[in-house]
């Protein structure tokens, strides 16, 4: 496995950095799922004590498996169930500190202990979620929050 990409500054700086290597990737790009796709990719480099991020979006009514970083996963999740649905159902983000307390929580990987949601939305709907994982509980603190959702208003522009 390679050596996380190492940034300087505080989590703040550091996540405004990150988007705007996102802005950059996805400048001139219309192709949804390439934007999706690199999202993730880039998450995924950034981002430490992290064994999943990825994206699910709405289709019939529940959510179906997008582009991701780590080992297979659930690939349909109904709105209103686990930590994703539950994202969606509220439309707005979710950090569980502990999957295992989190009411109804899906298990795709034994290993997750953390988990932060956040909901794609556009023109008021909800289009899917970003979803990330960690085998460390409490991974998510409010700065993570905050350069999350800012991460993915920046996507949505690309959407």
């Amino acid at each position: 496995m390679f050596a996380k990409t190492t940034y300087s500054g505080t989590l703040a700086e550091q996540y405004e950095l990150l988007s705007k290597q996102l802005e950059a990737l996805c400048q001139g790009e219309s192709d949804a799922i390439a934007n999706y796709s690199n999202a993730s990719a880039l998450l995924n480099q950034f981002l430490t004590d992290i064994n999943w991020v990825g994206f699910y979006f709405m289709k019939a009514g529940e959510l179906v498996l997008g582009p991701f970083q780590g080992l297979p996963a659930c690939v349909r999740i109904p709105v209103g169930r686990g930590v994703c649905g539950t994202t969606v159902a509220n439309k707005e983000t979710i950090v569980v500190d502990d999957v295992h307390a989190f009411p109804g929580h899906i298990a795709c990987d034994a290993a997750s202990k953390s988990e932060i949601v956040i909901p794609l939305i556009q023109n008021d709907e909800v289009i899917g979620v970003l979803d990330i994982d960690s085998p460390i509980e409490a991974r998510f603190r409010p700065d993570d929050r905050a350069g999350l959702e800012n991460f993915v208003s920046v996507l949505l522009k690309h959407i």
